[in-house]
């Protein structure tokens, strides 16, 4: 028989997974996987915590897939203007990746409904 009643923290958690789900719903949200979709979060929230990520580091997270799959997702998601490469002045053989304009646009979007359902919620 299915739970029926949870702790005010899980309820808080349940309403952030269908914002999360609904937010990724949205026509303007562009079509990215699950897998595309960790990949791209982790590579902006090291970016948003100014430790520019390199490709190299990228593909070695191991627990979002093999380095090959790591970079097809790299590759896809710098097609879709979701990410861009760079290369530092002093050394050009590393190449960060950075969230684009078009990303940091679309996390806007996603933390404005985020508090709406926060403030209506409250």
């Amino acid at each position: 028989m299915p739970i029926k009643s949870s702790t005010p923290t899980a309820n808080a958690y349940f309403r952030f997974l269908q914002l999360a789900k609904s937010i990724h719903q949205l026509p303007e949200t562009p079509q990215i996987d699950a897998n595309e979709k960790a990949l791209l979060e982790e590579i902006a929230l090291r970016w948003f915590e100014n430790r520019t990520m390199t490709v190299r580091e990228a593909i070695s997270l191991e627990v979002l897939g093999s380095p090959a799959t790591l970079h097809k997702r790299i590759t896809r998601l710098r097609q879709k203007d979701l990410l861009t490469a760079f290369n530092q002045t002093e050394d050009k053989r590393a190449k960060y990746l950075i969230p684009t304009e078009k990303t940091i646009a679309l996390f806007g979007i996603f933390g404005k409904k985020m508090n709406v359902v926060v403030t209506s919620a409250g």
